[in-house]
């Protein structure tokens, strides 16, 4: 019996209540025996046109959008290259050309600047333009010892987005994902048979955090620089908040559901959680928790291992409990 979903706003809380409703049901090829059978008359025949019943529910197709260095707007020297020609969809991809090991990107919008390593030589790397329409500077930095670094390319961009979500649509260094990814494949697994983003996003939230399970010696051990590999998460079961995160907003993304990795505080811990975006309800900030009953709002590592306790449940649904610095 299928339940009943009935989506309510109260302040930032997002409920759906659940309850049984009746269904009816038919089943296919079931008839009346020859004796059973009334009378053959002119007057008893009508034409009848087959319900369309789905008899199959395969995975829902994934939307995973592919960045590109289209060449379209370039800027440049010898040192680095930037493609600005998709800013569009919330994107800019930069190459580095130079011979320095050590290479640092920012993204500057207003007073708040976004840091990156720029990992490839001689290839693309895209990064995301996370803060909205407006004037966003871009900068090279090498290294030259220890903390310090020399500018080696700046240029000032005019971003322009198709829509607010297009940020949140693609993959960058942080959301790390193909449409190869076994990540992608998942997610169309769990979004099978499902009824509507909702769904996909109950259906995969409950997937991570009972998948995988923290990884301390990890967490204690993890250097600077850090990106998370999602299929490998995936594949061991295990990982930091960070881990967490990009695995689930990349499951998300590749269902074409807008979904945002948040960096920042919760309390004094630098923490990482995520952010949704459901048609007619808006973003839902720290990400949300099902409870049989209610979503609430959640954060997916706090929910793993706290073991869903409602003293988790309680942190994790009070907004106030998070400062966002970033998002990505």
């Amino acid at each position: 019996m299928k339940e009943k979903r009935t989506l309510l706003l109260c302040g930032t809380a997002v409920i759906l209540v659940l309850g049984t409703g009746a269904c009816a049901s038919a089943d296919v090829g079931a008839g009346r025996t020859e004796s059973e059978a009334p009378a053959k008359t002119e007057e008893s025949f009508t034409d009848i046109d087959d319900d369309r019943v789905s008899l199959n529910s395969g995975p829902r197709e994934s939307q995973v959008r592919v960045p590109e260095a289209s060449g379209t707007i370039t800027y440049g020297n010898d040192l680095a290259v930037l493609d600005a020609s998709n800013t569009g969809n919330g994107y800019v991809m930069i190459k580095y050309t130079g011979s320095v090991n050590k290479i640092k990107v920012q993204i500057s919008k207003g007073d708040l600047t976004y840091t990156y390593d720029l990992n490839a030589r001689d290839a693309y790397e895209v990064f995301p333009l996370s803060e909205g329409d407006g004037t966003y500077s871009v900068k090279v930095f090498e290294n030259v010892s220890g903390k310090q670094y020399s500018q080696a390319f700046s240029q000032e961009v005019e971003v322009s987005l198709e829509d607010q979500f297009e940020p949140f649509l693609y993959p960058n260094q942080y959301v790390n994902f193909t449409r190869e990814s076994d990540a992608v494949q998942r997610a169309a697994e769990l979004a099978a048979g499902t009824e509507d983003d909702l769904g996909v996003v109950d259906a995969i939230y409950n997937y991570v955090i009972d998948h995988l399970t923290y990884d301390t010696e990890k967490a204690e051990n993890v250097q600077s620089g850090y990106l998370p590999d999602v299929d490998q998460v995936l594949a061991s079961g295990k990982g930091i908040c960070f881990d967490y995160a990009a695995l689930m907003v990349s499951m998300l993304r590749s269902q074409d559901i807008p979904a945002k990795l948040v960096v920042g505080y919760t309390g004094s811990v630098y923490h990482a959680w995520v952010n949704v975006y459901i048609d007619g309800v808006g973003w839902i900030d720290n990400y949300i928790y099902f409870d049989g009953t209610n979503w609430s709002l959640a954060d997916p590592t706090f929910a793993s291992t706290g073991g869903k306790s409602d003293s988790i449940k309680q942190y994790i649904g009070d907004g106030a409990n998070y400062q966002q610095k970033y998002c990505y």
